[in-house]
């Protein structure tokens, strides 16, 4: 769907759902003019009288003795039924008038067709449920499409304010000096890391992976309960994750040189083969451009004691330097939103927001949103 198809969809909504309210206002009111039991009494009974007749015709028809006898049965029940009906209740002469119809020896198709006919007045009154439910959904649905329209255009707008807080950024600040710590950390952990997992035994990897589970803000991938179960428990999970790789690629026969259970190392190693090949510092960097001080902040404290359980002293230093960044977060945050800008915004993006286009579009969001707000707060929900 295009922009101004959007547009002009989330224009029209306020309308369709105060015309889908007065519909639904509108069946209602027809409800209140017979009242709510007498409408059920007559669809109780609209509702019997044409099961009968769906029942009975093709079988009441005809000269046959069963015939004969199915249409003796349908005068009974069809008369028994309209001897039930009050006759206080609005259209109990259209039962009358289609019981009349069956007066007679034989029957045939077009007795049923004007009997039906004869029950519309009668029909018409029990379709009000039938179609206060159908309106009650529509007003619904409309009132839905109205709450998913704020929602995108909620988002619209935080967009478009984004937009013009990366045009008036600095692009002219210092970056440099809040990036070359952070590249230098990523780059040193990365290689520590590495080394780690090319060193240590895989049951240490695994261990450090799953002793990072508590911190939350240190998101590695948690360890599959098969291979960690492995490693803990056989001796070959003292040796290096690539070691174990190898073995995986390795014939069971020649398996049996190294392990106890060659089915066991390809059950809990192979099937798990792209975790451990993937298994990288990833979620120990520090994301560029970073996220806001506060963020960083909490997220660094908790790096600091992840990194230090693998990691020399100077990676851990060079954490510490990052951490220093946010001391002073006034600079830090404009700095900041100067990378952000340097790195999200086009060029049209930086021409829309200078010549005030940006703005204009940020007023037309926020006044359809006003408009959509105030429709959903006149009509509530049902």
């Amino acid at each position: 769907m295009s922009k101004s198809t959007t547009a002009t969809t989330q224009t029209d909504l306020p309308a369709r759902l105060a015309d889908a309210d007065e519909e639904y206002r509108d069946v209602e009111r027809r409800i209140e003019e017979y009242g709510e039991e007498t409408v059920e009494q007559v669809a109780d009974a609209y509702r019997r009288a044409t099961d009968l007749l769906d029942r009975y015709e093709g079988q009441a028809t005809g000269t046959g003795k069963e015939n004969f006898r199915n249409f003796i049965q349908f005068q009974e029940e069809f008369a028994t039924l309209v001897e039930d009906v009050p006759d206080e209740m609005p259209e109990r002469d259209a039962f009358e008038t289609a019981n009349d119809r069956f007066d007679k020896r034989r029957l045939n198709d077009s007795d049923f067709e004007a009997a039906r006919a004869d029950l519309e007045p009668a029909g018409e009154i029990a379709g009000l449920l039938d179609e206060r439910q159908a309106a009650l959904e529509r007003f619904r649905e409309i009132r839905r499409d109205v709450g998913h329209a704020i929602a995108d255009l909620r988002e619209e707008i935080a967009e478009r304010e984004r937009l013009v807080e990366l045009g008036d950024a600095d692009l002219d600040a210092p970056i440099e000096d809040i990036r070359e710590p952070i590249e230098r950390y990523n780059e040193a952990v990365a290689d520590a890391f590495a080394a780690f997992k090319s060193e240590a035994s895989a049951r240490e990897v695994l261990g450090f992976v799953a002793a990072a589970d508590d911190y939350p803000l240190v998101e590695f991938r948690d360890v599959p309960e098969n291979l960690r179960e492995y490693v803990e428990t056989r001796e070959v999970g003292t040796e290096p994750i690539a070691d174990l790789l190898q073995y995986a690629g390795y014939s069971n026969s020649k398996l049996d040189h190294y392990v106890e259970n060659p089915a066991d190392l390809k059950r809990a190693v192979a099937t798990n083969q792209t975790y451990l090949e993937r298994l990288d510092a990833d979620p120990l960097e520090v994301d560029w451009p970073p996220k806001p001080a506060a963020d960083l902040r909490w997220r660094v404290e908790e790096l600091v004691s992840v990194v230090a359980r693998f990691a020399d002293d100077e990676v851990v230093a060079d954490l510490r330097r990052v951490q220093s960044l946010v001391r002073d977060e006034d600079e830090f945050e404009r700095l900041r939103t100067a990378a952000e800008a340097k790195t999200e915004l086009s060029d049209s993006e930086r021409e829309k927001v200078a010549s005030g286009e940006v703005e204009s579009e940020l007023e037309e969001l926020r006044a359809r949103r006003e408009k959509l707000e105030e429709a959903r707060d006149e009509y509530p929900e049902r």
